[in-house]
């Protein structure tokens, strides 16, 4: 891992008893902090440097959670370094930058995907389910919310490393959208600028509405400033899917709603470690050539297009 960030600690948890993936090295820019941190967790090597992790041939691939800002500019130097990349979310802000990042990886052998975890859980395989095999009838509309209260000078609140809202939590909702219903056709939202101190101008609250294909409408929101909140239904013309913890799967169920009947849905084990787990091993399979990468380039490239769109929508509608 290069970073030590609180998610490795989620990782490190998730993938302990994997037999498919091992967190063998953490990198940090501190050698005595990251050696602190590798020790807390059990990981048998630590670096004082990225570089030095890249230079370790006994590494096959690098899981990358550093700030947003940072992600193409890493993900391509252990591309080059040999290495293969599971990036966290948000891979890169822009459509261009991730078309650099896999050539990076095709130039390179190697295998580049974006980390959007919460994909690979089962009650998000379930609601696929479900809706292909017609449960709602046809999908006629998406609604995902997803709001944070983090306080002023938060990294997610500073612009200069990638900060806000869209960025960091509408990753989710776009996925979202776009797993369900398909590529964006048009993209309009409005946004409030965050005027904190440090926080560069970045979105702090933003809405939009999007349209799918076959006549699907999809709306989501997004706020760093506001209540908890984790939101996913797919309404169809014969009823409604609802994930009630769709990003952070702590609930493992979905509700399928028909005739004005709620059915809860098991899905399988719940939690954020068990969609991480089956995500690692997702890759670790792919990095094998056991199976096709569950991600790749054309799903990365159309995410960071559409994250794109919707920024530039809400910064020509708010001006």
């Amino acid at each position: 891992m290069l970073s030590t960030a609180a998610i490795g600690r989620v990782v490190a948890g998730a993938i302990r008893d994997s037999a498919e993936a091992s967190f063998v090295a953490v990198a940090g820019r501190d050698a005595n902090r990251a050696a602190a941190y590798a020790a807390e967790l059990g990981v048998p090597r630590s670096y004082g440097s990225y570089d030095e992790l890249l230079a370790d041939d006994a590494i096959d691939a690098v899981y990358i959670p550093l700030p947003i800002a940072m992600h193409a500019e890493w993900t391509i130097r252990a591309l080059q370094a040999g290495k293969h990349v599971l990036c966290e979310k948000p891979f890169v802000p822009a459509a261009a930058e991730a078309e650099a990042c896999f050539d990076a990886a095709e130039k390179a052998g190697r295998l580049c995907v974006e980390g959007l975890m919460w994909r690979h859980h089962p009650q998000t395989v379930l609601a696929q389910r479900l809706l292909a095999d017609g449960a709602i009838g046809r999908l006629a509309y998406i609604r995902a919310a997803l709001t944070v209260d983090v306080p002023p000078g938060d990294i997610r609140r500073t612009g200069a490393l990638g900060g806000g809202a869209v960025l960091d939590l509408g990753c989710y909702c776009v996925s979202a959208i776009r797993l369900f219903g398909g590529a964006p056709l048009r993209v309009s939202a409005e946004q409030v600028v965050d005027t904190a101190p440090g926080a560069g101008g970045c979105d702090l609250r933003l809405a939009a509405t999007l349209a799918l294909p076959g006549d699907v409408l999809a709306q989501f929101d997004v706020a760093l400033d506001l209540p908890r909140r984790d939101e996913l239904e797919l309404v169809g013309t014969a009823g409604k899917i609802i994930l009630p913890d769709p990003w952070i799967c702590r609930q493992g169920h979905v509700v399928l709603e028909r005739d004005g009947h709620a059915e809860r849905l098991l899905a399988g084990p719940a939690g954020e470690d068990v969609a991480y787990r089956i995500e690692f091993e997702a890759v670790s399979r792919a990095i094998a050539g056991e199976v096709e990468p569950p991600f790749g380039r054309a799903d990365a490239i159309e995410q960071a297009a559409t994250l794109e769109a919707v920024r530039k929508a809400a910064a020509f509608s708010y001006g």
